[in-house]
């Protein structure tokens, strides 16, 4: 990741002629915000000196607490390749301050820094993500709204011209590259219209970061091709929805914590202790990594998505995966995260599930690997095997009863997190679905 001064932002601001700067944030549902300054703000900004309003944003604060502080990360700066026309337009990240110079306990982002503080005092330095978020592109009608049409009925690494979505996929590429991102690999994924991109993995904060970029550069670029990018979990009903993989690896001081050439499977004993925190605290953390009432119609069999708590280095099926490689790259891979989690604040409590196995010094259960999916009940339970939570009402009431996971998200964000998700999940209960007229109109 690039490092900057305020001397070198001023300076590749006018020699790239960048007119206005995107101020950016996150707020506790994962939405992206931003404030839009002209560049002439930009030393003000620069300085610490941007105020907004915080209580017009989801989870911040009451009116009567409104002042808050914009304090750019100034490694963060990225100048956007497709605004070019009439002067460029530029971004910087921001964490948020009170007005009294402490962290917004509300900021999702601030959230993670404190989390990874406790790391770094149990001895490790860095805590890696290597994301693999897939998305589905569907066309756009005559009035650019997003249509349930599908631009292509390509599978797993089709290419075109069963890939109707490559050109606008390549393109995505191409614009993260100029970038700064590094691209690992780029292909269709198993469903008709969806998509894979996967990105170098980076320390927590630049990888969370770096998925709130992404996002936005898919649905920028896929608007330009005439398509909608959607992020959400499940879109169509009977076939894979979208997951939002996460590597996870702990390192000190440049070694690989989890890697142990003479351990059972060559993982050391920080490896498992980590396993066995994130599978005991895995329920709990699911309403964090799986936010929406559309998340559990993918977290169901025969999908590949992940809904039973195990884990295996030999198969796919349980919620924890060890993908092969081992040294540097030995990671731990949860694979019921997806797109639509806050990344800062999935992180944060995937880490803090970990480090509760750590400093427990948990041990993890036998590994299962054989295909979950086939196992009936009696077979689950005998090999200890839960269910993740079936919808976002059970996993809200896991999470509030988990005193680990709820450390994690801090009390402001717990409180106003939860808040949230109880309206979303009652708008949804209340709610009559066409499926239900389809089913009970007639037939009562």
């Amino acid at each position: 990741m690039a490092k900057f001064t305020k001397e070198d932002i001023v300076r590749l601001s006018q020699e790239e002629n960048v007119k206005f700067i995107r101020l950016q944030f996150t707020d506790i549902l994962g939405t992206i915000k931003n404030v839009e300054i002209p560049i002439s703000q930009l030393e003000k900004a620069l300085d610490n000196k941007m105020m907004f309003d915080g209580s017009s944003i989801e989870g911040f604060v009451r009116i009567e607490e409104s002042d808050m502080y914009l304090i750019p990360d100034l490694d963060t700066w990225v100048v956007f390749p497709w605004t070019a026309e009439k002067g460029k337009v530029a971004r910087l990240i921001c964490d948020i301050q009170n007005p009294d110079g402490t962290p917004f306990l509300g900021d999702p982002r601030a959230n993670l820094k404190r989390v990874l503080k406790e790391m770094e005092e149990l001895g490790f330095t860095d805590f890696n993500l290597g994301p693999e978020p897939e998305f589905f592109l569907f066309k756009l009608d005559e009035k650019g709204e997003p249509t349930l049409e599908l631009n292509d009925n390509g599978g797993y690494f089709d290419l075109a011209p069963t890939d109707l979505g490559e050109n606008c996929r390549r393109d995505i590429v191409l614009e993260l590259e100029e970038m700064g991102f590094e691209i690992e690999a780029s292909h269709h994924e198993v469903a008709p219209g969806q998509h894979e991109i996967d990105f170098k993995y980076a320390d927590a904060i630049t990888a969370c970061d770096n998925i709130q970029t992404f996002k936005l550069v898919v649905k920028t670029i896929a608007r330009k091709h005439g398509l909608h990018a959607t992020f959400m979990p499940k879109p169509l009903f009977g076939v894979n929805g979208s997951g939002m993989h996460m590597n996870l690896s702990l390192f000190k001081n440049g070694e690989n914590a989890f890697y142990d050439p003479k351990g059972d499977l060559e993982l050391s004993e920080t490896a498992r202790q980590f396993i066995a925190g994130t599978i005991k605290n895995a329920t709990a953390f699911t309403a964090v990594t799986n936010p929406t009432v559309n998340s559990y119609k993918r977290l169901v069999p025969g999908y590949e998505a992940p809904c039973y708590v195990a884990w295996s280095a030999q198969n796919r099926s349980p919620l924890i995966r060890i993908p092969a490689s081992r040294g540097l790259s030995t990671r731990v891979e949860v694979r019921s995260v997806d797109p639509a989690a806050n990344p800062y604040l999935a992180m944060a409590v995937l880490l803090q599930a970990g480090l509760d196995g750590i400093k427990n010094k948990l041990t993890p259960p036998a590994p299962v690997d054989r295909n979950i999916y086939v196992m009936d009940k009696e077979e689950r339970q005998e090999a200890g095997i839960v269910d993740l939570p079936s919808n976002l009402h059970l996993a809200l009431e896991e999470l509030q009863t988990n005193e680990v996971i709820s450390a994690a998200l801090g009390e402001h964000i717990l409180e106003h997190f939860v808040e949230a998700k109880e309206i979303e999940w009652d708008m949804f209960r209340t709610q009559v679905h066409p499926w239900e007229r389809e089913q009970y109109m007639s037939m009562y």
